[in-house]
């Protein structure tokens, strides 16, 4: 026995041509996408070749920047410091700025009243959309004094004090060091990750926290076993969002970290370099082949980095989802 269907008035058949012409130019867009994306890092690869076929992978691992040599032998190229001072700076603004957004977001969403958190909403999608050379601009002239005279100081005489975390605050408070970009970057990705994790604990269910005070819970157990449950994985996921703008950023970090060290130390007072800055500062200098090569090899090495950063962010939100989380980022 076969039992026919019949299709929904105003249905359209399998394979209308608008349904093809809708789907090609989905799988086209899609396409471009990705080798817009391939033709990028071609153009790097290419350009880079000399240096790469020249330093192989010394340019990961050494720590010595030396593009004034005079002798062909003696001029070196390691991009360690900049990896170093991206990494730094990226992960201390990331500290600092996801516990003041994810509170700041709870705060809006679920305790003040709409009169305040409407405003507070509309101002954080403001400071999104500030330039970074702005943020550079007020990092240089209000920040860096700041720091300098009163932050730095006051971290070498309470926190400088303490075995092994002193270390992180070795030497003489110039302002313009690790310490201050990632300040600078905190301030920066703060309203991005505010933003999205507010918008991801809106979407809790009403249903499931209503249902717990129901049963007698607190705010504060609505919270902690409801809200940040369901909004842990897009909680990461916008926290990953920040972190990948702050490792990608230029002008503002560039303009307070210093550009004056290549050293590695733990000291966060001293003065580095992003991979960022560093081309930055020395893209117009790239007056030989080598060197020219070596600096877009900084660039496919900044790509290099800001992909496993963003990988590493994919598995543990696909991994937190999977153990029953409730928003996808």
């Amino acid at each position: 026995m076969t039992l026919k269907t019949t299709a929904a008035p105003g249905s359209q058949k399998v394979g209308d041509p608008g349904d093809r012409v809708f789907s090609f130019i989905l799988r086209a867009a899609s396409s471009i996408v990705l080798l817009i994306l391939i033709a990028f890092i071609v153009l790097l690869v290419i350009d880079s070749r000399e240096s790469i076929s020249r330093f192989g992978l010394s340019f990961l691992s050494s720590s010595k920047w030396n593009p004034v040599e005079t002798e062909i032998n003696k001029i070196a190229f390691g991009a360690l410091p900049f990896i170093f001072g991206t990494v730094v700076t990226s992960l201390l603004a990331l500290i600092l700025a996801t516990p003041l957004a994810i509170g700041s977001a709870i705060f809006v969403s679920e305790y003040s009243p709409p009169w305040i958190g409407k405003p507070v909403a509309f101002i954080i999608e403001l400071l999104v959309a500030i330039p970074s050379v702005a943020y550079g601009i007020w990092g240089l002239f209000v920040l860096v004094p700041l720091m300098r005279d009163v932050v730095e100081p006051f971290l070498q005489s309470t926190l400088g004090k303490i075995p092994v975390i002193g270390l992180l605050f070795v030497g003489p408070p110039m302002g313009q060091d690790l310490l201050t970009g990632g300040v600078v970057l905190a301030i920066m990705i703060l309203p991005t990750i505010l933003s999205l994790s507010r918008e991801v604990i809106a979407q809790v269910p009403r249903l499931q926290k209503e249902g717990m005070l129901a049963l007698g819970a607190t705010r504060w157990e609505v919270l902690t076993k409801a809200v940040l449950p369901y909004a842990r994985p897009g909680i990461i996921g916008a926290s990953m969002l920040g972190l990948a703008r702050a490792i990608g950023e230029t002008m503002a970090v560039t303009m307070v970290i210093g550009n004056s060290s290549t050293k590695i130390t733990p000291s966060l007072l001293t003065p580095g370099y992003t991979i960022s800055s560093a081309i930055a500062n020395q893209f117009t200098e790239a007056d030989s082949p080598i060197y020219f090569s070596a600096i877009v090899e900084l660039g496919l090495v900044l790509l290099i980095v800001a992909s496993v950063f963003n990988i590493l962010s994919r598995i543990l939100v696909m991994r937190l989802v999977g153990k029953g989380g409730g928003s996808h980022a």
